[in-house]
């Protein structure tokens, strides 16, 4: 698994709600205890920007993408560049990069 997979496998995670994987995916250091979702918030698409790193030869790496959602019908978005990590072999989601 590169970074940019984990990355769309967490905003699928979202979309259906899956508070057990997202934390699963995220590193010890910075998990938050729990995860609450919106109830008027519905995910609608991702789009990856760019990568930097985040392969088999990396240890860390970044993915910026945009998130689009609905709020209560009304359309949105979610820009971010995320910051991942490497943790017992596996990637992890850290935090949004700097």
């Amino acid at each position: 698994m590169t970074a940019e997979q984990l990355m769309r496998s967490r905003y699928v995670a979202y979309v259906v709600r899956d508070a057990a994987y997202l934390l699963h995916t995220w590193a010890a250091a910075t998990r938050p205890p729990h995860l609450t979702f919106e109830d008027n918030l519905e995910w609608t698409a991702l789009d990856i920007l760019n990568t930097v790193g985040g392969t088999a030869f990396h240890t860390e790496g970044t993915v910026e993408f945009r998130a689009h959602y609905l709020a209560d019908g009304r359309p949105g978005e979610q820009h971010e560049n995320s910051r991942f990590v490497r943790a017992d072999g596996r990637w992890v989601y850290l935090a949004p990069a700097a």
